[in-house]
């Protein structure tokens, strides 16, 4: 559960909103700025003058998109006009970007004239490669995107409407499959006459459905032609010469329910009245029509789909709004027609029944994930989304001669897979991992920090991990009134009360005491170092890892998890990471914190380390191993340590891609490794280890600061329980995600015992 001060404080902490506007071209000399602006700016401007369409070339046009609302019909909150409206449209920008890679401009126009907002929005043409019509009430919505589709020469899409559509006959075509039905012969029911069932029934007209056999229902029941009150043109469509009145009446013997309404209107007979192997897809947000469980439990015949992510076969507009422009805008498509849906829909059926990858099954905490009844729609973390539905709606765009700019399809197919950076992905990749295990219990040494009580809160609503609060109890509660968060489920501990103190000095005492440590020392070290509790709740079994750091230095944390808890089976000594991730991928490096002069033995440690860590991100490791030289270019001891490091790999590893020595822009820049043809390495390294601790740390610290990487860690590799360390002065975001890797390290640490 979300609060209300936690949304409150997204939106507005640091610089408002969610979206910033950043320079593509270097704009630091005077030469640079006169070629970005007079007199440089001349040139384009007089080509583009010749020809509109170099608008493209010379323009971020091309992969700008205008989301667009009037605030009439925002989310479930309806008419709360454009200036309310913006967070959700900013928030609509990030997906685009997130998914696709498509930048952004939102507009909220303060406009409910129709005419009015078609007007600003033609007159816009000259700026976007698309417009993304959101959140505009019905009927309004139909008219004023039919009127931009003829007025403009750039695609319009009323997400509301056709991306709804486009999951929805995904999913329909899979199910009639599994159902054995023809689509010509299906009775359907729509209930919710609005913008979304109208599209569904319209995209499902165009793969074949008999218009005839659909009956629309809306709050007052079937839409029939006997009806003597005044309907808008778009729902008269779907008036049908029938006496059937209710819901309940168009029911009996339908083969295919589509609901896009509100929740509960469908009963448990309403369901058992449809015809064998019934279709259901229940779409209304948050409560559907009727649940899953109420469903299955009258029908075991029954194919379901939902709006919920804990139910199969979500229908999720994320898996088709972002794709459907990313191929719409990569051929400058001069619009979106219903081939182009269709090919997406399309797209997304022949994906489900693919071999899923074993790192989307992962995601889901699945073991398989195969085409059938429970999984009918790729799942939204699948990777391949972009790469399928992009290239299919930018082929179908060619051939419909939709598209300005012809492809080569298999080129462009490949620059998809290119273009897919999988840093955005891998934090929800990760939550995800740890929301589909059994809860892992995860000690916070700085219990009574804000941010940790803020990060606790999160964890334990978005069900990532169940967090421990070392601390006095009074002051964590005190603390959380103050901020107005519940401590529900957040279990709080005083290590000064704590009866566990006891057992957990003797442990501890067993462990040193031919170290120089005596019982009365060990009991001093759990008194006064939480720390120690800490570790060594983990070392006895009652949590599964600790987070500590956020007000510390880094070896206050590390020294009592290594006196407390054992080395990884086969490790020797334990190491420091760093995951950086930019927009063109990820990177890994190592040793940022622990090992200030590692020999070649432990720098072939550390490499192995990393490897393991970066396929625990399902990532395939490509090894770099650094210094100042390029094979043998300069002669120096540190130059023949890094060789000697690659040559132990090679033996020990024979299977992992390591190369070395080599100079850092060697190691991620494509073009330079032409120098070097024959490495291992094809394209740029996704590990790059260093010779020592002072580089790695400068490099991973300027890279932050300076380089714009965003970053996970620091991680700390080798312990056989997880101990990771914050950051000092750590975001609650950088918090869940440290604590979301803890769980999922656990997991790994288990299944390996």
């Amino acid at each position: 559960m979300i609060s209300k001060e936690e949304a409150l404080n997204y939106h507005s902490q640091g610089k408002p909103g969610k979206l910033g506007i950043h320079a593509t071209k270097p704009c630091s000399t005077q030469r640079e700025l006169a070629l970005a602006y007079s007199p440089g700016v001349a040139e384009p401007c007089r080509e583009i003058a010749k020809n509109e369409d170099d608008s493209y070339t010379y323009t971020s046009r091309g992969n700008l998109v205008g989301v667009i609302s009037n605030g009439t019909a925002v989310l479930g909150l309806g008419d709360i006009g454009p200036y309310a409206a913006k967070p959700v449209m900013e928030g609509k920008a990030i997906l685009f970007k997130r998914f696709a890679d498509i930048d952004v401009f939102d507009l909220e126009l303060n406009t409910k004239d129709p005419d009015a907002l078609i007007a600003c929005v033609k007159a816009l043409e000259p700026t976007f490669g698309g417009i993304n019509l959101e959140d505009i009430k019905a009927p309004d919505c139909f008219y004023i995107e039919e009127q931009l589709r003829e007025q403009m020469e750039i695609p319009v899409f009323h997400d509301d409407q056709h991306g709804t559509a486009v999951i929805v006959a995904a999913g329909l075509l899979n199910a009639l499959e599994l159902a054995q039905k023809d689509i010509a012969e299906c009775n359907f029911v729509f209930n919710g006459a609005g913008a979304a069932a109208i599209a569904c029934a319209n995209l499902a007209i165009s793969f074949g459905a008999d218009p005839q056999k659909m009956l629309m229902c809306d709050s007052k029941g079937v839409i029939h032609t006997q009806r003597e009150e005044t309907m808008n043109p778009y729902k008269q469509a779907f008036a049908r010469d029938t006496d059937r009145r209710s819901l309940a009446d168009a029911m009996v013997g339908c083969d295919i329910f589509i609901g896009v309404s509100v929740g509960g209107v469908v009963t448990a007979d309403m369901v058992a009245n449809m015809n064998d192997n019934p279709i259901v897809f229940a779409l209304a947000n948050p409560d559907p029509e009727i649940t899953y469980p109420e469903a299955v439990a009258v029908r075991d015949d029954i194919i379901m789909a939902t709006g919920r992510s804990d139910y199969p076969n979500q229908v999720n507009n994320v898996l088709g709004f972002p794709y459907i422009f990313r191929g719409a805008l990569d051929v400058r498509a001069r619009g979106v027609n219903q081939e182009m849906l269709k090919a997406a829909a399309r797209a997304l059926a022949a994906l489900t029944q693919e071999a899923v990858p074993q790192s989307v099954c992962q995601a889901y905490n699945l073991s398989t994930l195969e085409f059938g009844r429970e999984y009918l729609i790729p799942k939204p973390f699948d990777p391949r989304i972009l790469v399928w539905v992009a290239s299919a709606v930018a082929e179908a765009a060619i051939e419909t001669g939709m598209a300005r700019q012809p492809l080569d399809l298999t080129a462009y197919r490949q620059k998809l897979e290119h273009r897919q950076a999988m840093s955005r992905e891998l934090m929800r990749l990760m939550i995800a991992k740890a929301q589909n295990v059994s809860p892992r219990k995860v000690v916070f040494v700085e219990g009574e920090h804000e941010k940790i009580i803020h990060a606790a809160r999160i964890l334990v609503d978005e069900k990532i991990a169940q967090p421990i609060l070392l601390g006095k109890m009074h002051v964590i509660q005190e603390k959380a009134e103050q901020l107005e968060i519940s401590l529900e489920g957040i279990e709080c501990i005083n290590p000064l009360s704590s009866e566990k103190s006891a057992a957990y000095a003797k442990a501890l005492y067993a462990k040193r005491q031919r170290k120089g440590l005596i019982l009365s020392d060990a009991k001093r070290l759990l008194r006064k170092n939480s720390n120690y509790f800490a570790a060594m709740m983990v070392e006895c079994g009652e949590a599964d890892g600790f987070l500590a750091g956020l007000t510390q230095n880094y070896p206050d944390t590390l020294r009592p998890a290594l006196e407390c808890i054992p080395l990884e089976k086969g490790v020797e000594r334990v190491s420091g990471l760093y995951v950086l991730m930019f927009e063109k991928g990820i990177y890994f490096l190592a040793d940022a914190t622990v090992n200030i002069e590692p020999d070649a033995e432990q720098l072939a440690g550390i490499a192995h380390s990393a490897a393991k860590l970066a396929r625990q991100f399902d990532i395939e490791p490509r090894v770099a191993m650094l210094s100042f030289s390029n094979y043998g270019s300069v002669k120096h001891p540190v130059v023949n340590k890094v060789r000697q490091a690659v040559d132990i790999l090679k033996k020990e590893e024979p299977e992992l891609i390591v190369e070395g020595e080599m100079q850092a822009d060697t190691a991620v820049s494509p073009l330079r490794s032409i120098d070097y043809a024959f490495s291992e390495i094809k394209g740029d390294a996704n590990i790059l280890i260093f010779p020592d601790l002072q580089s790695c740390n400068i490099a991973y610290k300027l890279l932050i600061e300076l380089g714009g990487a965003e970053a996970l860690g620091p991680v700390l590799m080798g312990m056989s329980k997880p101990v990771h360390v914050l950051q000092q002065g750590a975001s609650v975001s950088e918090i869940v995600n440290m604590a979301a890797l803890t769980v999922v390290d656990a997991q790994r640490l288990a299944d390996q015992r």
